[in-house]
């Protein structure tokens, strides 16, 4: 059972299954269909997000027996298993999704405990939600084992044009009784059409493009259909590709490097994309001991336009992108003018500059993508913002249609359920500053995301008369002038904690401050005043959570050096 061909590629696998001291371990494999021949192979763990539990993966168990059968044909052994995940869009709103960033935690947490248990030589991971994409990314990158992700793909549009923050729009649209109940049943009807992630640029088609960007995906994975040949094509070609990684000794270190970050956030910002990949990135790039910081998005958008018209904040949606050519043609583009880095190795062996060599420009009527020198925002619109309200940061994101400058007077909320109630009963009214405070990581715990608020202040017509700031965190779906990650959060005593009704606030998206018209005595004064809350839970894996945890400023991440 040794000296095989590939043994130089089988380092961790051939301490599972080689030599008669492991005749126990071949015994339970040949149970699941091992021969004798496979135990001579590389084995390729296929992490698997498959769940009934959303759209976004209930197509994906098809998927990873496509990934499986591409590393079977390059002369390896596929081996499914399955991680979790969770739905953002069902829990959004409620108490559930305190348990959404935690996934990201448990997700890495599963992909290493069973690749490290396992031994396999090397990873495919299929994600299709926005916490299991970075949750594929941080196990891989813990076991840096030569590894390919694959993105499930995205939704296609529901009827006239809708998807899943239409539906939380028309919540807010009924609220105000600008629509029926049969209007908002037929929104709900129709808006989720079948399989695949939410189809705006929201977070899992933010996090799918910066993973393609960083290297991590082969060119395309991000910018296909669910339900599509292209995708299941993709996925026995990520299968292959682990072969070929594992011939040459290339591991996700040597692939998502400083400058490959760089690249990530420049795409997601020519993208217009999500506030969470601020979160995201910087964890994944502490799994690596990669430096990366807020401030470097407000570096690197000083110099990188917003390109894109996409959801949210624009019109189209990710099908319609992939349909002009996905985000190759864009990255091209950055290239050529000298934003992205050429030399970066990626999952094909080649450089991402070698990858884009043959890619052809987008058609000339398409409108998705504006050109370099007509961009839609000159910089980017992802903000960080320091000020006396938030010293270690926070993050907006203002795309230039809410203005960039608001001041209005402070409406105080002490969890997101008591906001939504306030903003549905009237309370909150034009000239508001919405302050919605220990939904941090520690204080939810979990840092739930803000879209059932925000999507009640656009459905109640507000969107251009009230602000929303909160140490909790936003949807993709998201948009309006929205500020969180606010930090330090109201649980540590941060100066969220401090606001009352009233004061007033003044956020600035160009000089890229967010403060409080109260003087620093007067702070001190009420943090000598404030107490802690005790905590919301005391057991169980939100408590576990809420004492591990780091800051969002530091991407709220739960492996920490020790």
């Amino acid at each position: 059972m040794s000296d095989t061909p590939n043994d130089s590629r089988r380092r961790h696998s051939a301490l599972v299954v080689d030599g008669p001291g492991k005749s126990a371990g071949r015994a339970m494999l040949r149970a699941v269909g091992f021969t004798d021949a496979d135990f001579k192979k590389s084995q390729v763990g296929i992490a698997s997000t498959w769940s009934m539990v959303t759209p976004c993966n209930s197509h994906i168990g098809e998927l990873a027996e496509h990934a499986r059968d591409g590393a079977d044909e390059a002369g390896g052994k596929g081996v499914i298993f399955n991680t979790i995940t969770i739905s953002d869009g069902i829990a959004n709103g409620t108490e559930g999704m305190k348990y959404s960033l935690v996934s990201r935690e448990v997700i890495a947490d599963s992909i290493e405990t069973v690749a490290g248990c396992e031994g396999f030589d090397g990873i495919v991971a299929i994600g299709g939600c926005d916490k299991n994409m970075p949750g594929c990314l941080m196990g891989m990158a813990r076991l840096n084992r030569p590894s390919v992700f694959v993105y499930g793909g995205t939704i296609m549009p529901g009827e006239g044009h809708t998807d899943i923050v239409s539906v939380f729009e028309a919540m807010g649209a009924h609220s105000r009784g600008d629509i029926d109940l049969i209007e908002l049943k037929q929104i709900e009807e129709t808006a989720i059409p079948g399989p695949g992630s939410c189809g705006g640029m929201y977070t899992a088609n933010t996090m799918a493009s910066a993973i393609e960007a960083l290297g991590m995906s082969l060119p395309g994975s991000s910018a296909q259909n669910a339900v599509s040949r292209d995708k299941r094509d993709d996925c026995e070609a990520a299968g292959k590709a682990v072969l070929a990684l594992l011939d040459q000794d290339i591991k996700p270190s040597d692939i998502m490097t400083r400058k490959a970050f760089e690249n990530a956030i420049t795409v997601i910002i020519s993208l217009g994309g999500s506030t969470n990949a601020v979160l995201h990135l910087i964890a994944m790039a502490r799994t690596l001991d990669v430096p990366l910081s807020l401030d470097d998005f407000t570096n690197i958008g000083k110099r990188v336009p917003m390109l894109a018209d996409l959801r949210p904040s624009g019109h189209y949606m990710m099908s319609e992108l992939v349909a002009i050519g996905g985000i190759q043609p864009l990255m091209k583009v950055l290239l050529d003018a000298g934003m992205l880095h050429g030399d970066c190795l990626t999952v094909t062996g080649k450089t991402l500059a070698e990858n884009l060599a043959e890619v052809t420009h987008y058609p000339d009527d398409q409108e998705i993508i504006a050109p370099l020198d007509k961009p839609i925002k000159a910089e980017s619109h992802l903000r960080i913002l320091y000020g006396n309200l938030a010293p270690d940061g926070s993050v907006a994101k203002i795309t230039g249609k809410e203005g960039t400058h608001f001041r209005g007077t402070a409406r105080v909320f002490n969890s997101e359920e008591e906001a939504q109630a306030g903003i549905n009963n009237g309370t909150v009214v034009a000239g508001d500053v919405v302050v919605i405070r220990y939904e941090g990581p520690k204080g939810g715990p979990g840092m739930r995301e803000m879209l059932t608020p925000t999507s009640a202040i656009m459905g109640r017509g507000l969107g251009n008369d009230v602000a929303l700031i909160t140490d909790g965190r936003f949807s993709g779906g998201s948009h309006g002038f929205v500020v969180g990650h606010v930090a330090p959060e109201a649980f540590d005593g941060g100066p969220l904690a401090l606001i009352e009704d009233g004061d007033v606030i003044t956020i600035d998206a160009e000089a890229n401050t967010i403060d409080v018209a109260i003087g620093s005595e007067e702070l001190e004064r009420r943090h000598a005043a404030w107490q802690r809350p005790a905590p919301r839970y005391t057991k169980g894996v939100l408590a576990k959570y809420a004492r591990l945890v780091s800051s969002a400023s530091e991407g709220a991440v739960t492996d920490q050096d020790v």
